[in-house]
């Protein structure tokens, strides 16, 4: 069995005896966040996933710079560096056709990306990835969501190929993950989630593959990139449909979340964070640029980093932060949009753009002209994000969580 379902009918046994648990998936979108969770989950005893999208991380790099393998040796050198014993799980996120900008910007037809994201899944399998997001409920050549037939006869095929592909290399069972967040597909609405797990249910048993049912299903739960309130009833009659199947419901966007909380008293599964963490590294760094200005003052011919201008730089030349921009703030340059609003696209962009060799450069003499004062700055900076995940943590209950998922300490 594979290692994330073993804890998710773990995770639904315990529910019935009054204890709640919902599993933090971290988006790895720089190092800085990926150091910062694994850390995290060493000094409070909690399992932690790894949710990358196929733009952060796939075989051309991705904007980290990451393949998969190297992606889960980054993981692995994190846990020896913080002496890290508990559960770290590499998972796919969004594992679709179109998913991945590049396969939207070269126009690839429905053949091309699926071939693309089919050698990208057995990559991550190569890799040791735990879970796999299969996601193909867009298609960027149909005029509106596609039915929920269409969407479960290509979730199969992409399934029966991983499993396929796993046999094939003799590697131990993967989780799965289905559905979406978003109105693609249909998947909002109650009566499609039903019908959904329904005809993927029969499909998977019709092809012998109900092994591998999966554990997660992502619905929409009243969260988005703007909206920050869990809708806990709605996550509640979610639940309700999806348990007897033996998964559980897993949200995403769960950035910001007022309420998180909620989640485990309403039976979510899981929850992915993205850029929030993001925006708390992004925090972390101005807030050492103001320490570097002050510096400065006492130290006159200190060179600046300038690293909050070659970031600003970077995230204008990536053009990523057109896709977010609101009625009335389109055909403005980054620079014209009101500060507030500009603020908030940095924040949001910086993670396709930590990688850029001149935000690389800048934060590099940020930190070598705040060492001498203050020790290490990239430390700072981890620790901020590492206090940002611990929030969850301890919303999610996955404080010392790790002792129901050890052998001995299983309920009954």
């Amino acid at each position: 069995m594979a290692k994330i379902k073993a804890m998710i009918e773990r995770i639904i046994a315990l529910r019935e005896q009054g204890i709640h648990l919902t599993l933090l998936a971290v988006c790895p979108n720089s190092d800085a966040v990926l150091e910062a969770a694994v850390k995290a989950a060493a000094r409070n005893r909690a399992p932690m996933l790894f949710a990358a999208t196929l733009n952060q991380v796939d075989r051309d790099g991705g904007y980290t710079g990451w393949t998969p393998a190297q992606f889960v040796d980054k993981m692995n050198a994190y846990r020896a560096k913080y002496n890290c014993h508990g559960a770290l799980y590499p998972c796919l996120d969004h594992g679709g056709q179109w998913l991945k900008d590049r396969h939207t910007r070269d126009k690839l037809t429905y053949e091309q990306t699926t071939a693309e994201v089919k050698a990208s899944i057995a990559a991550m399998l190569r890799a040791g990835y735990h879970l796999l997001h299969i996601d193909p409920t867009v298609d960027r050549t149909a005029p509106g969501p596609l039915p929920v037939e269409r969407v479960v006869e290509r979730s199969l095929d992409l399934i029966a190929h991983a499993e396929a592909e796993r046999a094939r290399l003799g590697l131990a069972p993967v989780a799965y993950e289905v559905g979406t967040e978003e109105v693609h597909g249909g998947l909002v609405d109650l009566g499609n989630f039903e019908r959904f797990l329904r005809l993927l249910h029969e499909g998977l048993a019709g092809r012998g593959l109900a092994d591998a049912w999966p554990v997660f299903v992502v619905a929409q739960v009243g969260t988005d990139l703007h909206t920050t309130r869990f809708d806990r009833r709605a996550a509640e009659a979610l639940f309700a449909i999806a348990a007897p199947y033996g998964s559980l419901v897993k949200g995403h966007y769960t950035d910001w979340v007022d309420n998180p909380g909620d989640y485990p008293l309403a039976g979510m599964g899981g929850a992915n964070v993205g850029p929030e963490f993001t925006a708390d590294e992004y925090d972390a760094l101005v807030a050492l640029e103001a320490r570097e200005r002050d510096l400065a003052r006492a130290a006159p011919g200190m060179a600046l980093s300038g690293f909050n201008d070659a970031l600003a730089a970077a995230v204008d030349a990536s053009n990523r932060w057109q896709k977010w921009l609101q009625p009335g703030e389109q055909g403005l340059a980054l620079d014209e949009i009101r500060p507030e609003r500009r603020e908030w696209l940095l924040k949001t962009g910086a993670r396709y753009i930590w990688t850029d060799p001149g935000v690389v450069a800048a934060r590099e003499r940020l930190y070598a002209n705040l060492a001498p004062a203050m020790g290490d700055p990239h430390q700072v900076v981890v620790e901020w994000i590492t206090h940002a995940i611990e929030r969850y943590i301890v919303a999610f209950h996955l404080f010392d969580a790790l002792r129901y998922f050890e052998d001995g300490h299983a309920p009954a």
